[in-house]
């Protein structure tokens, strides 16, 4: 065989495109196998951690079983019921309003504190962003403190732990809630 595989003695006897479409079909079959490997490695790694923690309390495997259940009655619509954020969520949408992000290692949920992402989910964006205009509505009488902890703990315990242990860097950073 000559050139890529094909019985020609140069590549100027390779009909023409030959060697692009297999250049392409080769570069599309590696990055699929390398999103099929991202897509697995991700899964693994956002298996629902053992050890939770949430404004410096340990969470229990319980909580983390309520928060799941009260995140796909509360949150999904919305968010995905695989945190996955609504479609092109960095986009505004012709509302002017932003589209729901996700809540896990792609988006930037993990990013805020402990105190914060409470605030945001009790009081909604517009109570914690005086004048902001957001679809995310305020669960304040809709879900207790504690089924708000549950839930943003059943999150955290999905994230990678590089994402878990930055944004529990920046809960210590803020201190404890007063």
């Amino acid at each position: 065989p000559g050139y890529l595989g094909l019985r020609h003695s140069c590549p100027s006897q390779v009909p023409a495109g030959t060697g692009m479409r297999v250049r392409a079909m080769t570069l599309a079959g590696l990055s699929f196998a390398g999103m099929a490997a991202a897509a697995a490695f991700a899964q693994v790694n956002r298996s629902e951690r053992a050890e939770v923690a949430f404004q410096g309390a340990p969470v229990t495997a319980q909580e983390i079983a309520q928060g799941k259940e009260l995140y796909a009655q509360n949150c999904a619509s919305c968010h995905g019921p695989d945190l996955e954020g609504q479609p092109d969520w960095k986009r505004t949408l012709e509302n002017g309003r932003m589209p729901a992000p996700p809540h896990d290692e792609t988006g930037h949920t993990w990013h805020h504190s402990d105190s914060q992402l409470f605030a945001l989910t009790k009081l909604g964006v517009s109570g914690v962003v005086p004048g902001y205009e957001s679809d995310m509505p305020a669960f304040d009488g809709v879900l207790t403190d504690a089924e708000i902890r549950a839930t943003l703990a059943y999150i955290k315990s999905t994230w990678p732990k590089r994402q878990y242990e930055y944004q529990a860097e920046v809960s210590n950073r803020e201190g404890p809630e007063e």
